[in-house]
């Protein structure tokens, strides 16, 4: 899980950031070890219908529509033939739906469809990057659907693929991504992903601007994995004791409750 790639992104996203030379390394690294990169449809395509994956699989995916995936990552997973899926926050790429509030530069519409004509899939990832389980009803619809729609008008086809912002969802907002029409989507986890999962719940690892060459070979070989993201994995489950005892309080549809 990648998010800006740039030689200096914002201080918002600086640690979630890949330099370019450091992501022209790490896809070296994945072609040198012969995977074989796809994107997150055909990932679940192949899990429904049983049809064999390539030779050892991997997603490389993009959060929130950063404009430097066009301008450096681009090139680089052209020249490798890989392809990726990029998840967009529709409401912060530059046109006609930017909400503003974007943390940096972000793709415009027209680089959008650029990627898309090399192979890369698109994904939706909310329109407006919120917690999504803080939302009622109308606006978690507004935020999944409305994310969905706006990709189908600007692409032509709806998206397939989610990604849930921040990493976190529940199982009503799981139910709502699927009631848009999305067909699969991935959380963080920072794990591999597996099958057992289920489509709504597939996990990616992590690569920030501190992961080197020799942590993300470990990484991409399944090596270390638990090691690598111990105090992660510690903050989510804090993170998750924190927000369920919030859902008590206000209740499941966001309401509060006695």
């Amino acid at each position: 899980m990648y998010h800006a790639v740039g030689h200096r992104p914002a201080d918002r996203v600086y640690g979630l950031s890949v330099s370019p030379g450091a992501f022209r390394t790490q896809m070296e690294i994945l072609a040198r070890r012969g995977f074989t990169p796809l994107t997150t449809a055909a990932l679940a395509a192949s899990w429904r219908t049983g049809r064999p994956l390539p030779s050892r699989p991997v997603l490389i995916t993009f959060d929130d529509g950063y404009e430097g995936v066009h301008r450096y990552a681009l090139p680089v997973l052209a020249e490798h033939g890989f392809v990726a899926t990029v998840f967009v926050t529709t409401g912060w790429l530059r046109g006609g739906h930017d909400e503003g509030g974007a943390p940096d530069t972000m793709l415009d519409w027209g680089q959008v469809r650029e990627l898309v004509s090399t192979g890369v899939e698109i994904g939706g990832h909310s329109h407006t990057h919120p917690q999504l389980d803080r939302l009622d009803g109308v606006a978690l619809r507004a935020e999944t659907a409305g994310c969905r729609e706006i990709v189908a008008a600007e692409l032509g086809a709806p998206p397939a693929s989610f990604a849930y912002p921040y990493g976190y969802s529940t199982r009503r907002v799981r139910r709502s991504v699927r009631a848009a029409g999305f067909t699969q989507s991935l959380a963080v986890g920072n794990a591999l992903a597996r099958r057992r999962q289920g489509p709504y719940a597939l996990e990616r690892m992590t690569v920030r601007r501190r992961t080197g060459a020799a942590e993300f070979a470990r990484l991409v070989e399944g090596r270390a994995v638990a090691r690598t993201f111990a105090v992660d994995r510690l903050v989510t489950k804090g993170f998750a004791v924190v927000r369920g005892a919030r859902r008590v309080r206000r209740g499941p549809d966001g309401s509060r409750s006695c």
